[in-house]
């Protein structure tokens, strides 16, 4: 199964200036649950914001550059060779970002554990649109605002028709 991890405000948006916008803890928890002990797929520029490879889980990092190496990090050199590297890893493959790479891998996704932030931001990288047509809702989790988290979320699980 190939999953998504992804959290988007109302407006679409994902990030600015490559780095998250919110900080919602129960979010992040959420992402590690999810994602650990399984392999992760992202772009180098995500990569990047994160500044480490997550403990406990294969990374794989897609670039365009031959050059580019982390340690602690499988580097692939496209979506599909990253998909291929993580099947071989598990059958289960987590796909954390960025935008180009969510687009790349939509049609080959199952699953997106989306987060709805339920607020609009400012943004310079946004969430490609899904059409509902090919999804469905089978759960969905709300959150209010409180001491450690300043806007209203929801957790949702969509699959592909």
């Amino acid at each position: 199964m190939i999953a998504f991890v992804v959290a988007v405000a109302d407006n679409g948006v994902i990030g600015r200036d490559n780095q998250l916008i919110w900080h919602l803890p129960a979010d992040l928890r959420h992402f590690k649950e999810l994602t650990l002990g399984h392999p992760i797929v992202m772009g180098r520029r995500t990569f990047e914001s994160i500044g480490r490879p997550l403990p406990k889980r294969t990374n794989i990092v897609v670039t365009r550059h031959p050059e580019w190496q982390a340690e602690g990090c499988t580097v692939a050199y496209s979506v599909p060779m990253a998909l291929e590297l993580a099947r071989q890893q598990d059958e289960q493959v987590f796909i954390i970002g960025g935008a180009e790479i969510y687009r790349q891998a939509l049609a080959a996704a199952d699953t997106i554990y989306l987060t709805e932030v339920h607020h609009s931001f400012a943004g310079d990288v946004s969430f490609p649109e899904i059409n509902s047509n090919e999804w469905r809702e089978t759960t969905r989790e709300r959150h209010e605002p409180d001491e450690k988290h300043a806007y209203a979320f929801s957790f949702v699980t969509l699959q592909k028709r």
